[in-house]
């Protein structure tokens, strides 16, 4: 089978690198892709929302199954582009069709599935700039932190946690009545605070049955001892050491189950993976957010560990044979330490060269590309490197070791990931 993975980032090179291992993969190709997916499948230069250059790709190089990395083609209703096109229909998409991607899309339609179907999460309040007045008075009798969040997709920056009352009363006007974060903020969800510790949970779901893979936990500040500005993840840990098989049991009964019941029951059929943010307030898990895709960088930890072919679960997702197959995993933690440029998550520079890559095993590639001969640096996050040990100290000792070996200006990465563990 010849297979597409839409993404340019290190969730997308994890996916073509795991893919890219499966006897049933004729043809592998990635779009955008960058220079780490250039090594395992042949990469098409389009933007993830370019419908039209996809299908074409799609037509001409024969392709049978599309694996969706990003979240924006999804909401934007990619699924349902294929599944409305006579020369699409019959090609498989691993992504939700765009009803169930505004689970992801809007965080007051996700809040208001949870509390439909009894999903046990943060109690909040949904506003726009028609009652910005009112959202004034709720954060009044809302006990500080106030969390309050863009309703829809703001690029993972659309999270403000804030301890003065009147700073919140201004950052809900900022986001409602100057767009602070565009459109996205044409809604405002106000949130309890939750304390407590976070964690990942991936689902692969055929629409009935699912399969949860391993659980894993990431860092998203750039500063040691989580301090400082959020990022998209500075590195990951599976499987996560305080998730007992009690706890995992928790999960599955209170969150996971209900979830996939609730997409069936509201007539929301979802092919692909639900990302479910969790906390872990004492002994509850808590949902925090919705995600309709595989988040990053925990898929660098999460695939390795899978012993199952990929591909092979994908082609169950799409004959919705799902609840045939068994999830093999690897026992070894894996723990990943993301390599990003100097000045990320704010003002950074591109184009910088890269070396060492030749030295290493497992690191994928999350913001690079070829410039000639050379790989050079093309984002924020750049490098993603990924070690297996006995215990999470082990496997984040040895990714150090890899990250010791590779350089270029400016690289930086926490030197504390699994801290707090």
């Amino acid at each position: 089978m010849n297979v597409l993975v839409i993404g340019g980032g290190g969730r997308e090179h994890t996916l073509c690198w795991k893919l890219n291992q499966s006897k049933q993969c004729k043809n592998l190709f990635a779009a955008p892709g960058n220079a780490g997916t250039a090594t395992c499948a042949t990469n098409l230069p389009l933007s993830v929302t370019d419908f039209e250059g996809i299908k074409k790709a799609v037509i001409q190089h024969h392709i049978g199954l599309v694996v969706v990395g990003p979240e924006e083609p999804l909401v934007k209703g990619i699924h349902d582009y294929f599944l409305n096109d006579k020369l699409l229909e019959k090609v498989g998409v691993i992504g939700p069709e765009k009803a169930a991607a505004t689970l992801e899309g809007s965080k007051a339609f996700a809040k208001e599935f949870m509390i439909r179907h009894q999903i046990p999460t943060a109690a909040y309040a949904e506003f726009t700039a028609a009652n910005v007045l009112e959202g004034e008075a709720y954060l009044e009798k809302t006990v500080p932190p106030f969390v309050l969040k863009a309703d829809g997709l703001a690029a993972g920056k659309g999270v403000v946690i804030l301890d003065d009352l009147n700073e919140a009363k201004k950052e809900l006007r900022r986001m409602l009545l100057e767009k602070k974060f565009g459109n996205a903020s044409s809604k405002v969800v106000i949130e309890e605070f939750l304390s407590g510790i976070e964690l990942s949970c991936f689902v692969l779901t055929d629409g009935a049955s699912y399969l949860t893979l391993p659980m894993a936990k990431d860092y998203k500040r750039i500063g040691e001892g989580d301090t400082g500005l959020n990022t998209g993840g500075m590195g990951a840990i599976s499987p996560v050491p305080f998730v007992t098989e009690a706890f995992k049991e928790k999960i599955d009964q209170e969150i996971v189950k209900p979830t996939i019941a609730g997409l069936k029951k509201d007539g929301m059929p979802f092919k692909g993976f639900v990302f479910i943010g969790l906390i872990k307030v004492g002994d509850t898990p808590k949902v925090i957010e919705y995600n309709v895709r595989l988040g990053d960088p925990e898929t660098e930890v999460v695939l390795p560990r899978l012993k199952t072919d990929l591909l092979e679960l994908f082609i169950a997702v799409q004959k919705g044979r799902l609840g045939e197959v068994k999830l093999e995993v690897e026992n070894q933690v894996a723990a990943t330490v993301m390599a990003v440029s100097g000045g990320y998550p704010e003002a950074y520079e591109k184009g910088k060269p890269i070396t060492g890559l030749d030295e290493t095993e497992m690191v994928f590639h999350a913001g690079t590309k070829m410039e000639g001969e050379k790989i050079v640096t093309n984002g924020g996050r750049v490098l993603a490197a990924t070690s297996f040990g006995e215990d999470f100290n082990q496997a984040v000792s040895k990714s150090y070791k890899t990250l010791e070996k590779l350089s270029f200006e400016g690289m930086y990465y926490r030197k504390d990931i699994g801290f707090d563990l």
